[in-house]
């Protein structure tokens, strides 16, 4: 019944006009685009564009964000099956098999079925959206102060944990570096300065816009004029589109288990915190192999190796969405920037967003639906100019991407300031990713900081400077629990892997 409830259709009817449908089969051929080009991320486009939510209606900003965020997270297979390279993330599982198949004569077979699970997986992360959102915001309305903390602590473990590549200290730095962040300026709860420094400009804290743009487009630049080369040698590798479709709807037909399997991997991981369309992918991946009827054809060319984790990345776009509109917490990198935009109308996602906003989960919905029809349109339409496009060097769009960078970071709040902020971020971005640091936890710990610092001090006056509320209420105690294992394991894991090298040379 909540979701047939949520269903608002005079909240839906402001996205049917001409210039919003025309603005998001725009925003997601953009994304479309930039998802294949190898180098341009989702979540650099996203860091992008998304400050027009200062100057724009949010219809207008979801139509953009969301048909960008749809359209990008497909894009990165094309690449993948083409070149071998991953135009994104979520698209390394999807090459394993994909350029085999592209090898054997099926690129434009393996694109096709790729473009079909991508529009399978998009329509089942939104239903969900609708679905679960409601659930977990009733249950989030009996939160309280130290529930909160727990869960941003926790928001910012899995993501530093899970976004680190192995090693989860470095993503729990990146995450520290956020919250120190986010403490900068004016304490409004004390009226006291807070690493300040004198400079008057660092009063009102540190602006979000500058700091996502910095760390996610400047380093792109730079990497890209560190190794200038890499992009040329391997843009001529791009085969020929002139292939035959092998039977696409019928192989999609005659999966529909794993379709379904790979969905639900999709969206349950999406819904945890920081967690995102990568591992999503990988997960399904996984999945698919261990339950295939056929395992041993996989990284040679399975049909289920590329169905699998394409159905997942874009299932998990709208389980992502769920933990931002109900908790206030992102469940992945582009879901953390969409919070930004909401940030900027003033919004402040949580458990009382939908009730204060009762048109914006309806919305959210069917812009993402409407963002799956426009997929469907314009990866049939521009696959062979994509393909062409991938040709240009990356010379020509990196001083275009550095140019719209500097002024979208001026454009926040006019400040030269902002600028100045950008171009320390990017140089801060750049160091991390020549060290191997992930940049998303400081994002997430920049936004939820504010929420952490004010949870955890209210929930010390509410028990009189005592800790207690914290471990007196079960949910919040079980969410330190959950904080302290993450943390733990990691020592215990290298601890028994010392101890078995130490057996081993004792043996």
């Amino acid at each position: 019944m909540d979701f047939i409830n949520s269903i608002n259709i005079a909240a839906i009817a402001p996205l049917l006009q001409a210039d919003i449908l025309l603005m998001l089969f725009g925003a997601t051929s953009l994304g479309l685009l930039i998802g294949a080009i190898p180098g341009l991320t989702v979540v650099l486009a996203l860091s992008l564009l998304f400050g027009i939510a200062a100057v724009v209606p949010l219809e207008y900003s979801l139509a953009t964000l969301l048909g960008v965020y749809v359209g990008g997270i497909y894009g990165g297979s094309i690449t993948a099956i083409l070149l071998n390279i991953p135009g994104t993330g979520s698209s390394v599982a999807t090459l394993m098999d994909g350029h085999p198949l592209a090898l054997r004569g099926k690129a434009m077979f393996a694109i096709r079925v790729t473009r079909a699970a991508s529009v399978i997986g998009t329509a089942v992360g939104a239903c969900m959206l609708l679905f679960l959102t409601p659930l977990l915001t009733r249950a989030a309305l009996h939160f309280t102060s130290p529930e909160f903390f727990g869960m941003a602590l926790l928001g910012i473990l899995l993501c530093g944990g899970v976004s680190s590549g192995g090693d989860a200290l470095k993503g729990w730095i990146c995450g520290l570096l956020g919250l120190f962040l986010a403490f900068v300026g004016m304490d409004i709860t004390e009226g006291s300065q807070r690493f300040v420094f004198g400079i008057p400009d660092l009063l009102s804290g540190i602006s979000l816009v500058p700091v996502v743009i910095g760390l996610f487009a400047v380093p792109e630049v730079l990497n890209y004029y560190a190794h200038p080369f890499a992009e040329a040698s391997k843009a001529q590798k791009i085969p020929s589109a002139r292939l035959s479709d092998f039977g696409v709807l019928k192989e999609i037909r005659n999966k529909f288990r794993l379709i379904a399997q790979s969905a639900l991997i999709g969206v349950g991981l999406g819904v945890l915190p920081g967690v995102g369309e990568d591992i999503a992918a990988w997960t399904a991946y996984g999945a698919a192999k261990k339950t295939s009827k056929h395992p041993e054809e996989f990284g040679k060319g399975s049909v289920e190796g590329v169905i699998a984790p394409e159905v997942a990345n874009n299932s998990a776009i709208g389980g992502a969405f769920v933990p931002l509109l109900s908790l206030g917490i992102p469940g992945s990198p582009g879901a953390a920037i969409f919070l930004g935009a909401l940030l900027l109308y003033g919004m402040r996602p949580g458990p009382m967003l939908i009730l204060e906003k009762p048109n914006l989960l309806p919305q959210m919905f069917a812009t993402l639906l409407l963002a799956d029809v426009c997929l469907l349109i314009s990866a049939t339409l521009f696959i062979k100019p994509i393909i062409g496009i991938l040709r240009i060097s990356g010379k020509y769009l990196m001083p275009c991407i550095l140019a719209v960078a500097g002024i979208a970071a001026y454009a926040t709040d006019l400040s030269r300031f902002n600028f100045a902020v950008m171009l320390v971020a990017g140089g801060i971005g750049y160091l991390l990713r020549l060290m191997k640091y992930p940049p998303s936890p400081i994002i997430l710990g920049l936004i939820l900081g504010k929420m952490l610092d004010d949870k955890f001090r209210t929930t010390l006056v509410i028990g009189d400077g005592s800790f207690m509320p914290f471990i007196a209420r079960p949910v919040s105690c079980v969410l330190l629990l959950l904080v302290s294992g993450i943390i733990l394991w990691p020592i215990i894991a290298r601890f028994r892997k010392n101890r078995k090298i130490r057996d081993g040379y004792a043996a």
